[in-house]
């Protein structure tokens, strides 16, 4: 709705929460979270502990992907009466959550939803990971089969920006694998446990962190490096020519590879391919 005179009952909003640090609740989330008369939570157990902090008393109704098929109309219902506030377990609601239902459920009965920003593991990730953030695509929790997994990373391998991506402990080290495979010079920053007594971040290739994170624990979030904008179905021949150039001014092996990585952005396995078939050509032809 864009016109707040059709607005009608109470107002949806979604407030976002801590993700580790209680000391990150927002001034204006603690006032909403105090005034509402109702709190649909994701998990009220871990919601309830942060009302008691701040001395909230609203009723608690819990919401999540396996709530009964009526309580999403309960809420709205809720809504004809007074406002509502919707969290998740840790973070921006709406995000990697059934939140996204409720919020379009409350639109399309005609309530107002008023967004209370604050923690994102999303962005928390994005501003620590030591890569240019100008551009992101979020790609929320990756498929737990691999050959869904494999084939969505394959998906986005021309994305130019920074692939974000939520991973849990126990299949970490797979889908570490699969990245190394995948994106082996990409950079790629691992965070564990954001804003936590045990927070870890890791920066480095996905290999490296295969051996950084041998025994993975917690949450997980990583920022992978994206192609860098530059067309890598670059025509061999123009590849070639940018590896001769390399050679003329006397460059080779890993130097070589390294210089014309760092011009085209190609891949460096690609670069080291042709490399050693252009010598192999050369080698032939005397």
């Amino acid at each position: 709705m864009s016109n707040s005179a059709q607005l009608k009952g109470g107002a949806l909003y979604v407030v976002a929460t801590p993700i580790g640090n209680l000391g990150d609740l927002s001034i204006r989330a603690s006032e909403i979270l105090r005034s509402v008369p109702v709190v649909a939570a994701e998990d009220t157990r871990v919601t309830m502990k942060l009302l008691a902090r701040i001395k909230a008393r609203p009723r608690l109704v819990s919401f999540h992907e396996s709530s009964p098929s009526g309580r999403l109309m309960e809420i709205v219902g809720a809504l004809e009466s007074g406002d509502v506030a919707l969290v998740t377990d840790a973070g921006t609601p709406a995000l990697s959550d059934p939140g996204a239902d409720l919020v379009s459920a409350a639109v399309g009965a005609g309530h107002q939803v008023v967004a209370v920003p604050g923690p994102s593991a999303i962005t928390a990730a994005l501003s620590v990971g030591g890569m240019p953030a100008g551009r992101f695509l979020y790609l929320g929790f990756l498929p737990r089969p691999q050959k869904r997994r494999v084939e969505l990373l394959q998906s986005v391998s021309d994305e130019p920006g920074l692939l974000v991506a939520l991973e849990a402990p126990h299949r970490m080290r797979r889908t570490l694998e699969d990245i190394a495979g995948l994106f082996p010079d990409r950079n790629i920053a691992v965070c564990r446990e954001l804003t936590k007594l045990h927070e870890e971040i890791y920066r480095g290739t996905a290999a490296g962190a295969l051996e950084y994170f041998v025994k993975p624990r917690g949450e997980f979030i990583m920022v992978i490096e994206g192609s860098g904008g530059v067309d890598r179905r670059l025509a061999d021949d123009e590849l070639l020519a940018d590896i001769r150039s390399a050679r003329s001014r006397g460059l080779a092996g890993r130097d070589l590879v390294q210089a014309v990585a760092t011009s085209t952005k190609a891949p460096r396995s690609r670069i080291y391919r042709l490399a050693l078939e252009e010598r192999r050509d050369s080698e032939r032809r005397g």
